[in-house]
């Protein structure tokens, strides 16, 4: 099922066009929405929940348009902002429980639900304290908390680990990751770290300057290739073994990338690379230090990407 999709999306501010022509299909699951500062993540967000109004293009989420049913959509989806815009004094519980309310969840129920979610995000103990006084971390755990409280069935997370050390963010991708499986929630998690979103999500849209750059599943995007890496050791009694095991692969026809000692191997069969390659290192009696498959990354996909 697609959850949300854009059809020629174009946003336009002034002269900048932070959105340009963008046509995405997001499917079930956890998709990360990525791309460098700038590229038009929060844009796109913020469209998908109705708060801005497209320049040109079409959108619908959860099969609603977001100019024409936003009352219904903000009932049935969570969001949480990248900027810090939490009610310094007011207490975590209150906070998530009146935004349950205004998404149209009974105020007993609410009552209930609010204590639910912060256990769930770690912050059961600390509910009842101001968030003025709590840590970037405990702030996050809130924004999130109060993004699932109502029961949506999609939620946005614009940047969710912003600001957090290196245990915190594993803690926070690991809480994403729980409540997308364990309770169904989809959701689009948008950040400028890709290897976070290598980590917990299903599927990727990444964005450049407002374009669309690739989407589709993560496991056909990114993973094993074709490159094998070989890193060569020169040794004393066969100078130049590593210019002539590269001389001998590129004989063979494979495309070989050279830098110092490593050489990046790339044929149409992985299986007849390895042979090639072990043939070619036996036969220059050439010290192997290491040998691996490569792998795709996604920064690897921008880079790719033309101009």
């Amino acid at each position: 099922m697609t959850i949300l999709t854009t059809t020629g999306l174009t946003m336009q501010f002034g002269s900048q066009r932070a959105l340009d022509t963008v046509s995405i299909e997001v499917p079930n699951g956890v998709t990360g929405l990525v791309g460098a500062n700038g590229a038009g993540k929060t844009t796109l967000m913020s469209v998908a929940l109705g708060l801005r109004a497209p320049t040109t293009g079409t959108v619908t989420v959860l099969g609603l348009d977001p100019g024409r049913d936003a009352r219904e959509l903000r009932a049935r989806v969570g969001y949480g902002p990248e900027r810090n815009v939490l009610p310094e004094d007011m207490p975590a519980f209150d906070f998530v429980k009146h935004l349950a309310e205004v998404r149209g969840m009974p105020r007993a129920e609410a009552r209930g639900r609010a204590s639910d979610v912060l256990w769930l995000v770690g912050l059961g103990e600390e509910r009842f304290r101001p968030i003025g006084t709590m840590s970037t971390g405990q702030r996050q755990r809130v924004k999130l908390a109060q993004a699932i409280a109502a029961d949506p069935s999609l939620v946005l997370l614009d940047e969710p680990t912003d600001g957090l050390d290196p245990v915190q963010r594993d803690e926070m991708l690991a809480l994403i990751k729980q409540i997308s499986r364990d309770y169904q929630i989809d959701v689009l998690l948008s950040s400028h770290l890709l290897e976070e979103v290598e980590r917990v999500c299903d599927s990727i849209v990444a964005l450049d300057a407002g374009r669309l750059v690739v989407q589709g599943p993560l496991e056909t995007l990114v993973g094993d290739t074709q490159t094998v890496v070989v890193e060569l050791v020169e040794i004393d009694d066969r100078p130049g073994s590593v210019d002539a095991v590269e001389a001998r692969l590129s004989a063979a026809g494979l495309n070989v990338r050279r830098e110092l000692s490593q050489l990046r191997v790339t044929g149409d069969d992985r299986r007849t690379t390895l042979d090639t390659i072990r043939d070619a290192v036996a036969a220059e009696r050439a010290r192997l230090r290491r040998i691996e498959v490569g792998r795709r990354s996604l920064e690897d996909l921008f880079i790719e990407v033309p101009a």
